[in-house]
């Protein structure tokens, strides 16, 4: 991939370049990742409430993402900082080579579960500092024509190393299902490398006009938000059905993973190549979607969101009573399960649009951050609670309850968007 034509300046070629290997790197990261749940169902042979709280990691550290924003507004030197944070949190995957390769075996199961969970709680717990600073050096360094362009390329180049990592991973899983303990301290390395590469782009961090204590700042930035919840309906009945959505995604998560283990009998290489499908179906359907998003209503956009994330949740749920399958070089191929990833990858290429900026279309361009911030948080605030809650229902309803309230949730969602639209043009 060459940038020598002229539109491009010598410093957006270097930060592209930089940019580029990170999106390998954290690709590579993210693909292995992709199978962390089913490594602790399998190998570390993890409750349903543990797989619950590794869920809650993920997005119950959004709802700090306010407080962090105004923490990394006023550190001075943020590359310094932001190599320390990636030392700190990814470092604790080196622990994974203590892990024996048996924990079935192992009389202290317990002690090596908590010690999986922990290593993940501080390895998602600095996301919402990480990736506002990550969109900041590359907006420092790609002009605004530019961003979106060399942004994609990037992105790209991040997602198919992504599909390779996962597929190898799981292979490797199944011809060895102990090998996560020499990948995960691998991805130690990785992690750390990728952050301090991307931190050799230049960075000219804004001044910051530091008014008082972060503590008064909060307070003032708590009391705009209230005021925007307040004053703008449809931008506040967009998160009501974001919520509802929210909580059938979160309540679903941990007993899907359970479902595709323990009642399909998946194996890590089919459990990936159904992430992989999905995945590609999201990437093939992106552009479209971003060029339809700004031709309709963020809401309208939403009804027909959530509707995908209803057929997934249905046609998983089906697959139980029509459990038709082919089998193909050890990965089961169920036809109900087919069109359920199907669904999900036409809502994934919507949702990665509307989660992101969906919110920004309600507000003005100097409010675009205050409405992320309120959008992100509430996703924290979901988090706190709904993938427990997921396993509490699963106990009592068995997996098919679970999918039920899931889709009873995402009906609401939709219904208050079609409300929303004819109440508030």
């Amino acid at each position: 991939m060459r940038l020598s034509i002229n539109f491009y300046s010598e410093t957006e070629k270097k930060a592209f370049y930089l940019h580029l290997i990170y999106s390998v790197l954290d690709g590579i990261i993210l693909g292995v990742l992709a199978l962390n749940e089913f490594v602790l169902i399998k190998e570390l042979k993890a409750s349903p409430y543990q797989i619950g709280i590794l869920f809650q990691f993920t997005t119950v550290v959004l709802l700090f993402s306010i407080p962090f924003n105004e923490f990394i507004k006023r550190k001075i030197n943020k590359s310094k900082f932001l190599r320390l944070i990636a030392i700190l949190t990814r470092a604790p995957l080196l622990l994974l080579f203590i892990f024996p390769k048996s924990i079935s075996a192992q009389t202290d199961q317990l002690l090596y579960q908590f010690l999986f969970l922990g290593i993940f709680l501080i390895y998602y717990s600095t996301n919402p500092l990480i990736f506002p600073m990550i969109n900041g050096y590359l907006k420092n360094s790609y002009k605004h024509e530019n961003f979106s362009k060399l942004y994609g390329y990037a992105s790209t180049a991040n997602k198919i190393i992504m599909l390779a990592a996962t597929f190898s991973f799981g292979l490797l899983l199944d011809f060895k299902s102990y090998s996560y303990t020499f990948i995960y301290p691998f991805l130690a390395i990785l992690g750390i490398a990728s952050i301090y590469i991307l931190t050799q782009i230049k960075y000219q961090a804004p001044v910051v006009q530091k008014t008082g204590s972060i503590l008064i700042s909060l307070k003032k930035v708590q009391k705009n938000l209230i005021y925007i919840i307040k004053t703008n309906k449809p931008f506040r009945d967009f998160e009501i059905g974001f919520m509802f959505y929210g909580f059938a995604w979160l309540v679903s998560i941990a007993v899907i993973a359970m479902f595709l283990k323990n009642k399909l009998n998946l194996s890590y290489s089919g459990i990936a190549f159904y992430k992989n499908f999905y995945t590609t179906v999201s990437i093939i359907l992106t552009p479209f979607f971003g060029k339809l998003m700004g031709k309709v209503s963020p809401r309208k956009f939403a009804v027909y969101t959530f509707l995908m994330m209803l057929f997934y949740l249905l046609f998983m749920g089906l697959t139980q009573f029509f459990p038709a399958y082919v089998e193909i070089f050890n990965i089961k191929i169920y036809w109900s399960l087919l069109i359920s990833f199907l669904s999900y990858g036409i809502f994934g290429a919507m949702m990665g649009i509307l989660w992101y900026i969906g919110s920004a279309y309600f507000s003005k361009d100097k409010d675009a951050a205050d409405y992320q911030s309120i959008h992100l948080s509430l996703t924290g605030f979901r988090g706190v609670f709904a993938p427990l809650v997921g396993i509490f229902f699963y106990e009592y309803f068995d997996y098919s309850g679970v999918f039920l309230i899931g889709i009873f949730s995402l009906l609401i969602a939709i219904s208050s968007q079609i409300i929303s639209l004819r109440r508030h043009k």
